[in-house]
């Protein structure tokens, strides 16, 4: 059952008591510090530690929420997470007077969601994109090389990745400007330079490396949650044309480093069995995955509403968050506080549940029809894309609010 508060909550909040993310804010006339969102409100806190309120959770004096990132909260590890997030459900409890009937205090602590600018929570110094979505990485390689040759021989043996772009990691709300680079039509002799014609959103999920490890020394997969701090939600804008140019032999790069959009446990289902056993690293009895439900919806710049063109779930990911942190530093990679791993694509079975335009127009062989009579195969100037997702619990709900981006017309050519 829901926790109760003495804050007012809706019962389709993302935010109840039980959620309380971690982010960075702004309010007006002030320095971006760190916050937690209950309800439509976030609280301050920099002003609780000030007075002391975390002494217990054993970190005294480092003033570690006053700063303008989470790098050096997520660098204290798990046991002073877990110690924070205990005093704030206390203090945000129907039953504690010490906020509830201070109103000078309330009035310090508290602020409006919608009078606050949000910032990019993190310092992101590095960024890793997985590719571990079965029902994906089968459909693109469908259409690629055909249903008999869809998966690499190496997908079901290893977490595949690449390493992306960490500056251009922008916070919900960003417009995305139309990427241009190198193209090239199957049937020219030579490519050419322009704006991508054929750009695209990946709904994914991506979670933040807490303490990290040094250098040589790999994380066991069983201490692989020591190491994570929470999940965002992510779009991995992705122009399609220009990948399909450059891809070869290694991997995106201009089609990816553009833009990509990020927001800010109790939900843990077993990982289902998986064929071929995973090698020994990548073993672990008690592995797990999360019961995420996730959307996507665009919305043009005709149409006065979103409409939902993607409905998947977490659970359709093959590979674990604690497998691709423990594959990426099987070789002694060392991650830092505020890395950033994400999942790549989570598409499903169904065509509903397709993560992304390459796949639920198969290549544009199939344009999306919108409820306006609008046709998309890919991504048009003016279109708004927003992902959101949730996990339904008795009575409350979970959530990641939403990331959302505009596409704005590409760039004057150089």
């Amino acid at each position: 059952m829901a926790v109760r508060s003495f804050i007012d909550i809706s019962p389709d909040s993302h935010f109840p008591l039980e959620n309380l993310p971690f982010g960075v804010f702004q309010p007006r006339n002030g320095k971006p510090r760190v916050g937690v969102a209950i309800g439509d409100l976030i609280i301050d806190l920099s002003v609780l530690e000030e007075i002391g309120h975390f002494r217990s959770a054993g970190f005294e004096n480092q003033n570690v929420f006053c700063k303008q990132s989470l790098n050096s909260f997520l660098a204290l590890g798990r046991p002073a997470w877990h110690k924070t997030r205990e005093i704030l459900q206390h203090l945000l409890a129907a039953e504690t007077p010490t906020l509830r009937d201070d109103a000078r205090l309330r009035e310090k602590v508290f602020h409006a969601q919608k009078d606050v600018v949000m910032k990019l929570p993190v310092r992101i110094g590095n960024y890793t994109d997985f590719y571990s979505s079965y029902h994906h990485a089968h459909n693109v390689g469908t259409m690629l090389r055909g249903p008999e040759n869809a998966l690499m021989p190496n997908w079901k043996w290893l977490p595949v990745a690449y390493h992306g772009r960490a500056s251009s990691v922008v916070i919900s709300g960003t417009d995305v400007r139309r990427p241009q680079g190198q193209t090239k039509a199957p049937d020219a002799t030579a490519p050419t330079f322009g704006q991508t014609k054929s750009l695209d959103y990946e709904l994914e999920m991506a979670f933040l490396i807490g303490p990290g490890n040094s250098l040589g020394g790999p994380v066991p997969i069983d201490r692989a949650t020591d190491h994570i701090f929470g999940l965002v939600l992510m779009n991995d804008w992705s122009a399609r044309d220009i990948q399909a140019w450059e891809y070869q032999p290694l991997g995106p790069f201009l089609a990816k480093n553009f833009a990509t959009s990020i927001s800010l446990e109790p939900f843990r289902k077993p990982l289902p069995q998986q064929n071929p056993e995973p090698l020994r690293y990548l073993g672990w009895k008690d592995d797990f995955t999360f019961d995420i439900h996730l959307e996507a919806s665009l919305q043009t710049s005709s149409m006065s509403a979103p409409h939902v063109i993607t409905r998947t779930n977490f659970q359709n990911l093959y590979w674990s968050i604690a497998q691709q942190l423990a594959h990426h530093t099987v070789s002694g990679c060392n991650l830092e506080p505020g890395d950033l791993l994400a999942s790549g694509t989570i598409s499903g079975p169904a065509e509903e549940s397709r993560g992304c335009m390459l796949e639920l127009t198969w290549r544009g062989a199939n344009p999306l029809k919108l409820p306006n009579d609008e046709t998309r195969k890919w991504l048009e100037d003016g279109d708004s894309l927003t992902i959101t997702g949730w996990c339904a619990g008795d009575g409350y709900r979970v959530g990641f609010g939403e990331v959302t981006g505009r596409v704005l017309p590409a760039a004057s050519s150089p």
